[in-house]
């Protein structure tokens, strides 16, 4: 199967209820690359490349997110592959 590489826009709740650590445990266990990062408008950013079908249960995860954490919606889009080598929590 092909890679593809996914960045995710995921609104609400989503900082300072460890929500980049659950998405990298997540992607970990999928198998899925990259990285995510907070950014100043409250959201966080997720880039993520893998299979399709670990990419989809991938966006499940961000959509549920973790315990604390309230999502409201996740934008997604295909993007170019930035071949990233494991998961990385990016500032």
């Amino acid at each position: 199967m092909a890679r593809k590489a996914m960045r995710y826009r995921v609104r609400g709740t989503v900082q300072g209820v460890g929500f980049r650590f659950f998405v990298r445990t997540c992607a970990e266990a999928l198998g899925v690359d990259g990285w995510a990062r907070n950014l100043p408008d409250g959201t966080v950013e997720v880039h993520a490349e893998g299979e399709e079908s670990s990419l989809g249960e991938f966006a499940f995860d961000l959509s549920r997110g973790p315990r604390y954490a309230r999502v409201e919606t996740v934008e997604a889009e295909q993007v170019e592959s930035e071949d990233c080598q494991g998961f990385e929590i990016r500032r």
